[in-house]
């Protein structure tokens, strides 16, 4: 019976601890890491949806590549000048804090425009909502009329409803086999 407690007991456990975060990390150019050989970081990242809570893991020979997050015109440009945070440990991990576009290159002379570089889009977690102009307007520049158009009405907001019934059924069917497994 004892044993038959444990196994119970560590089942809920389980249970209870596996819905709460489901951040991904990625590893910038998967085995091939962060190199100026072979590997081509757009089609990398195409496919990915990076989300905040997310984090990217560069690894790469720090005595030759480096990671500079950069602004988009010095990405453009593959100038690591005026980076916003540079790293040469060899394993950078960086976390996406906050929505939007964020652009890495290699500053080391001539690795940048052989490909060494990399955009992403950050999107809001699915679970946050953050308002969006109306579908089918445009914002008039001077002298235009607004133009609207017909649009259909955007799909529901993922309020947290499913989480939260699955936890829900989660604890309810752990206690219940707690009980089974007592009685």
């Amino acid at each position: 019976m004892t044993m038959a407690l444990a196994l119970a007991t560590a089942f809920l456990i389980i249970l209870l601890a596996t819905p709460a975060a489901y951040a991904t990390q990625y590893v910038v150019g998967d085995s091939a890491g962060w190199t100026n050989f072979g590997v081509d970081y757009s089609t990398w990242a195409s496919g990915k949806t990076f989300s905040v809570g997310d984090t990217l893991v560069f690894n790469y020979d720090g005595s030759t590549h480096k990671v500079a997050e950069v602004s988009q015109s010095d990405y453009n440009s593959c100038s690591a000048s005026n980076a916003l945070k540079t790293y040469s440990d060899g394993s950078t991990t960086i976390p996406l804090s906050k929505a939007g576009s964020m652009y890495f290159i290699c500053p080391t002379a001539g690795h940048c425009s052989s490909g060494m570089q990399l955009s992403i889009n950050v999107a809001t977690p699915s679970g946050s909502t953050t308002p969006a102009p109306p579908s089918g307007s445009t914002t008039p520049s001077s002298g235009t009329p607004p133009t609207t158009g017909t649009a259909s009405p955007p799909p529901p907001a993922n309020n947290g409803a499913a989480t939260t019934f699955c936890n829900m059924y989660s604890l309810i069917l752990g206690s219940l086999l707690v009980l089974a497994l007592l009685g």
